[in-house]
């Protein structure tokens, strides 16, 4: 029975009643209600597939309901695309930055509400408006720059910008913080707080628990298409929410803790590592990592966002261009790298952002499975139908990708899904080495534990894995050996009970310290560092299991 708020005062300014939809026969809403008060942060949650984003497409005008009504300041409203709810008042901000890639910073800032001086924009005023307007979130970057130049943190800072810039009643931020790091997450609330003092109603979705207790005045859980609860944030424990959104007992969401990672080590193999990289020097990016993964073992790559950790995986298997530098497989030198290269000797790469360097959402489940594997599936240039079947049922099953099948679009999966399409076609390579980039980043909490436990079992068959995430409690319960990075320089190495959050943080700390030490004035010849914008990172207190 769906848990109804006992306090329903106050006039809504967004109502959502009795709306279905669904998708080639499959239920994605299920008789939804949801309302929304003025001056109120009200958290949309629950796992990946369990219909927010429908929902959010529902009353933003991409998805016409089959049945239901969606009401806007008490009127009912059928948007028939998103133009149209942002110009009665519904901004949204996507947890993929939807903005225009190959444009500057200022274009996307003010695009389709440009200054204009005699008829002409002005580009001038424009420029130096943006310039002030993103000084305001922390965001300090030459505007005149493609977006697309930036990290991904400093694209979601510009998309909050521009929603909030645009009047609205109604601001809907999905996974906003999903690329922040925590200096910016600050500054979001910050801005958060000021909507409310306007009067503007915010929707968030996250994934983050910590996030929506700091922010947020009321939830609505969904699962399976359906409202399960809907009441006061602080009135709800958080192992009762967990156990909302994934339908199980509370005593059972207690015994898996907060992470699915085992408690104990992984049986890391001994003798030469299945992976070395030596000495890789990446342009103002990298300079000198070094690191080594056995068989078996699972290596963390730690420090803030923005700290080379991504650029270290994609110098790894090729995918960005080195100064200098060796990679290793089993002791065999990588002379001529590339993520081709890289793959034929059994190194992987699961990046960051699954939608841009990731699935192709327009292919469906079985061709992006597959898509890896076609060499090997094919004879005389023929694809084997009944090998592809085979595989792709295997892993769909293995993975418990949940889809109404096959064929359809990866598109139409949700993110936690769309993450396990990825993963499941480089694992049906049988790779010796997997470099996993934010492997949980934006999903929801069935999908991630079933990813960490994922991870686990791949090392205990034998896998090296390198393992980056912003979750610090992911990082150190999922990792073995945790090599600590900041700036592109390496600036420590835990190991064993080493491993804890205390000593990542107090490494970061030292190696913060020693630079703010005087020093002597660089050379004239010396080029600064350029510094690019951080991304996301997000502490969390750790079990002490381990």
């Amino acid at each position: 029975m769906v848990q109804q708020d006992p306090d329903p005062r106050g006039d809504f300014v967004l109502e959502v009643a009795g709306v279905n939809k669904s998708f080639a026969g499959v239920h994605a809403l299920r008789d939804v209600d949801f309302a929304l008060r003025p001056a109120e942060v009200h958290a949309l949650i629950g796992e990946n597939g369990a219909g927010k984003s429908t929902l959010i497409k529902v009353v933003t005008g991409v998805h016409r309901p089959d049945s239901g009504t969606v009401r806007l300041d008490g009127r009912p409203r059928s948007f028939r695309n998103p133009l149209e709810a942002q110009a009665a008042g519904i901004s949204t901000i996507y947890q993929e930055v939807n903005l225009v890639p190959l444009m500057s910073v200022a274009r996307n800032l003010y695009l389709g509400r440009e200054p204009r001086r005699f008829g002409l924009v002005d580009v001038a005023r424009m420029n130096r408006e943006a310039v002030e307007v993103l000084g305001r979130y922390g965001v300090h970057v030459d505007v005149t720059r493609p977006l697309g130049t930036l990290g991904l943190g400093a694209q979601q800072m510009v998309a909050l910008a521009r929603a909030v810039q645009i009047d609205a009643r109604v601001v809907i931020m999905d996974e906003p913080t999903s690329s922040l790091e925590p200096r910016e997450v600050e500054t979001l609330f910050s801005v958060i707080r000021g909507l409310k003092e306007q009067g503007i109603a915010v929707v968030y979705v996250s994934h983050r628990l910590d996030e929506l207790y700091a922010i947020c005045d009321r939830l609505t859980v969904m699962r399976d298409g359906a409202i399960v609860h809907t009441g006061a944030m602080a009135e709800l424990e958080r192992l009762r929410l967990v156990s909302l959104m994934l339908g199980r007992e509370m005593s059972t969401v207690r015994d898996k803790g907060s992470t699915a990672f085992d408690t104990g080590r992984h049986d890391r193999r001994e003798g030469q590592p299945v992976l070395r990289a030596t000495d890789l020097s990446v342009r103002h990016r990298l300079h000198g990592v070094s690191l080594d993964i056995h068989a078996g073992e699972v290596v963390g790559l730690g420090g803030l966002l923005g700290a080379g950790r991504s650029e270290t995986a994609k110098a790894i298997v090729g995918a960005l261009a080195t100064e200098g530098g060796s990679v290793e497989v089993e002791g065999r030198a990588l002379h001529r790298r590339s993520p081709a290269a890289a793959i034929r000797e059994g190194v992987v790469m699961l990046p960051e952002d699954r939608k841009s360097e990731g699935v192709i959402p327009h292919l469906s489940v079985r061709e992006n499975i597959s898509l890896a594997a076609l060499p090997r599936l094919s004879r005389a240039g023929l694809v084997s139908q009944a090998k592809q079947d085979e595989i792709v049922s295997f892993f769909m099953k293995r993975l418990r990708i949940k889809a109404s099948g096959p064929d359809q679009r990866v598109g139409d999966l949700s993110g936690g899904n769309q993450q396990k399409v990825l993963l499941a076609r480089w694992l049906c390579l049988n790779p010796r080495v997997l470099l996993l980039d934010e492997p949980t980043r934006g999903i929801d909490v069935g999908a991630k534990t079933e990813v960490q436990a994922l991870i686990d079992e791949l090392a205990g068959d034998g896998l090296g894995v390198l393992l980056i995430s912003s979750d610090l409690e992911e990082l150190i319960e999922g990792s073995d050996r945790v090599v600590v990075l900041k700036d592109g320089h390496v600036v420590g190495h835990l190991a064993d009970e080493e491993v804890t959050e205390e000593a990542l943080l107090d490494t970061l700390a030292t190696a913060a310290a020693s630079e703010e030490a005087p020093l002597a004035e660089p050379a004239a010849s010396e080029e600064a560092p350029v510094a690019e914008p951080a991304a996301a990172s997000e502490p969390a207190p750790v079990k002490e299991n381990r």
